[in-house]
């Protein structure tokens, strides 16, 4: 059988190995003696079930064990990589939940437990290790993603990241780039794509290893016309890496990405509209484009085998730039009839400048008897961001953000100062059992200037400044060699964040006094692998969210304040299994994965800061948070060939805290129907270089919406992409 083979290859390496050590040391006079050292082998199975794995118990002086984590294998999914396609991508992390408005790929909004999937601002959003996020603390939103042909894996921790990463509740979502070949001193990729609606995606890659340095580079390109009218976009990413094993001890690496792009924003629609024709636009004018820029630099130092110190700097100078006719979806943007042109557009632009440094050390020492680990570091972070909103733009229809008279109705500048200090330790107490307890302390300062709006000079300087304390404890017990029961508490916060403070559009009304956000995460799970057909994690989960910042309807208006406590609680769970390997190992026939995930999500308001009961919200659902997210799959593999079905479905939603059961006339507030979408995906690998992909992502072309807005991208109803199909070809040498 083959499983067998290959474990008797393995067999057979080692006693060579070991054969050659002692002909060596024969060989040597009797007279002397000598001490020959050898590097650890370590042989590894090779079969992963399904492309799900969970992170080690500390990978770059992070501790990860006691936590519920996932980590996607790229190179072990199908899914459609040309549009970032999350629905597939995350298909197997239970309770995830997606609004999939952006049919671009270009933002990734995703969240759990009943949190907010608004550019996943809920997670620390990372890449390779490090922020790339707008700004850390007062506006966590993600405008950039990485192409995810450029991806080997995607790592995920929940709430319990907290203590190593600091403030959010949703946890960490952290993309791995691609290194350059170990073995090849050139290693060339290409994937070229074309799909539905001018679909044009190619991908092209350089990377290998030459002596003591590595380095990988790529250039993405993505164009379309978009599944909706007046929704065009194209993007170019750029990025390059290189790192240099100065000593067998030191190794530096350094990375920088660069991202442009111009996306036309289509606009929401009113429920009306999405049933007659979810592909309708009521805007032709509205456009939103990011130049991005990250850099990092990597300092990784052994200073014995058993402590390691990594210092990973990082900075961001970007922007965020918006042009269009954001009147609430009822209003038309139609020809003045006084001026015979259309009336002008609002311009809005953030400016954003951030530099951080972490400096991480793990330090592995013995007591009674049984390995333990220190992980330990500090943090320091400053950003700067410049808000210019509310600008008089022109009157045309293309991507232009300049302003007609010079000045920004609203102009503030936010500036944040952060320390911290971390520290997390595994006491292995048996070979079976351990403890994992952590803290944080956070030192946060705030400063706020400028104008609010044309009718105020500018408003004084508003400073805050918070200290805080996080704790948090883990534990993992090892009920058979590669499955584990897990547990972990964590406290988290939230400081309230600059685009919370500032109305999105027109149509939003901030309240002045918000309040920072605390509360806590706990999970309980059993989770493993059965040999090499069974891959699962199934847990429970608690949530509890104090000053929790929300919506609510006001004079017809989005109102956005803190409603109150909100505790969510429920069961997530991934069970992925190969029917034919629990009889056979052989795969004359192929081979088939048959996956799982389900979640189930009780999130309601449990106190308010309501003081009539008529409008209380106590036991009301939290918005946005659906109760049952379901996705099933089967993977059929063959030799080279592989094919994908996916079934997701989600449950219906409340867009307000008022649980506002019809829509109202700007399609602002009212409940969304749950919805259920079909995708298939094929593969096909030749002559070991060259791959053929395509695919039918919304099989029955169901029309559905994943939210409503206030502001960008539209107010209104947000629909999801229709029947799309796509058609790939790679090389790789």
């Amino acid at each position: 059988m083959k499983h067998h083979s290959i474990m008797n290859r393995k067999k057979i390496l080692v006693i060579i190995i070991c054969t050659l050590c002692v002909f060596k040391l024969k060989s040597q006079n009797a007279d002397t003696t000598k001490t020959l050292l050898l590097n650890d082998l370590i042989i590894r199975d090779q079969k992963n079930i399904g492309g799900i794995e969970r992170m080690p118990d500390i990978k770059d002086n992070v501790i990860f064990a006691g936590k519920k984590s996932e980590v996607i294998l790229f190179d072990k999914i199908a899914a459609d990589l040309s549009i970032n396609n999350t629905r597939q991508i995350f298909s197997k992390v239970p309770g995830l939940n997606i609004w999939e408005n952006d049919g671009s790929g270009i933002q990734t909004n995703i969240s759990t437990r009943g949190l907010s999937a608004n550019r996943s601002w809920e997670f620390n959003v990372r890449q390779n290790g490090y922020d790339i996020a707008s700004e850390a603390f007062g506006y966590p939103e993600s405008y950039y993603t990485p192409p995810t042909e450029a991806l080997s894996k995607i790592e995920i921790v929940r709430g319990a990241a907290s203590l190593q990463y600091g403030t959010q509740f949703g946890g960490l979502l952290n993309y791995q780039i691609k290194k350059g070949h170990a073995t090849k001193k050139i290693h060339f990729e290409q994937q070229n794509t074309l799909g539905s609606f001018g679909l044009v995606n190619s991908y092209s890659a350089i990377g290998g290893t030459i002596k003591k340095f590595n380095y990988y580079a790529f250039v993405h390109n993505r164009s379309a016309d978009g599944w909706r009218q007046n929704s065009e976009y194209n993007i170019t990413t750029k990025f390059v890496s290189a790192n240099y094993q100065f000593t067998k001890k030191i190794n530096v690496g350094f990375e920088y990405t660069n991202m442009d792009y111009a996306s036309q924003q289509p606009g929401g629609l009113t429920d009306g509209q999405l049933k007659t024709n979810a592909q309708q636009s009521n805007r032709t004018r509205n456009w939103i484009g990011t130049p991005w820029n990250v850099a990092s630099l990597t300092f990784k130092y052994d200073l014995s085998e058993k402590i390691i110190l990594i210092i990973k700097s990082f900075g961001s100078r970007s922007e965020r730039n918006s042009v269009g006719y954001v009147k609430a979806v009822n209003v038309k943007d139609s020809i003045n009839p006084l001026t015979l042109q259309y009336n002008s557009r609002q311009v809005d632009r953030d400016f954003y400048q951030n530099f951080g440094s972490e400096a991480r050390i793990s330090i592995k020492y013995n007591l009674f008897k049984l390995k333990q680990t220190l992980a330990t570091g500090v943090r320091v972070y400053i950003g700067n961001t410049n808000r210019k909103q509310l600008g008089v733009g022109n009157t045309n229809s293309d991507f232009d953000y300049s302003i007609t008279n010079d000045q920004y109705v609203r102009d503030l500048t936010f500036n944040t100062n952060n320390y911290a200090f971390f520290a997390e330790n595994i006491f292995q107490i048996t070979n079976k059992f351990k403890i994992i307890p952590g803290i944080r302390y956070e030192s946060i300062y705030n400063k706020i200037e400028g104008t609010i709006n044309s009718n105020t000079s500018k408003i004084p300087s508003q400073e805050s400044n918070r200290n805080l304390v996080l704790f948090g404890a883990g534990t993992e017990y090892l009920l058979t060699s590669t499955t584990n029961l897990y547990a972990n508490f964590s406290q988290a916060y939230r400081p309230v964040t600059f685009s919370e403070f500032t109305p999105s559009s027109s149509t939003d009304v901030v309240d002045p006094n918000l309040k920072d956000a605390s509360g806590y995460n706990a999970d309980l799970g059993y989770r493993g692998k059965v040999k090499n057909f069974l891959n699962f994690d199934v847990g429970v989960f608690y949530l509890n969210y104090n000053n929790r910042i929300g919506t609510i309807i006001q004079n017809g208006n989005n109102y956005r304040t803190n409603i109150g406590q909100s505790v969510s609680k429920g069961i997530e769970s991934y069970i992925e299994v190969n029917p034919i390997r629990i009889i056979t190992d052989n795969s004359k026939w192929g081979s088939v994965n048959v996956f799982s995930t389900n979640s189930i999500i009780d999130a309601k308001y449990v106190s308010s800061f309501e003081t009539n009961p008529a409008k209380s919200y106590n036991g009301k659902l939290v918005e946005n948070a659906p109760k049952y997210i379901n996705r099933l799959g089967l993977n059929y593999f063959i030799k080279t060939f592989s094919a994908t079905f996916q079934y997701s479905n989600t449950s219906e939603i409340y867009t307000d805290a008022l649980n506002t059961e019809l829509p109202n006339a700007t399609a602002q507030a009212g409940k969304i129907k749950g919805y259920s979408v079909l995708d298939l995906s094929f593969s096909y690998l030749f002559s070991e270089h060259y791959n053929i992909k395509s695919g039918v992502n919304n099989l029955t072309d169901e029309v559905y919406a994943t939210r409503r807005s206030g502001g960008y991208p539209g107010p209104g109803l947000l629909p999801g992409n229709g029947r799309t199909f796509y058609f790939s070809f790679g090389i790789n040498f």
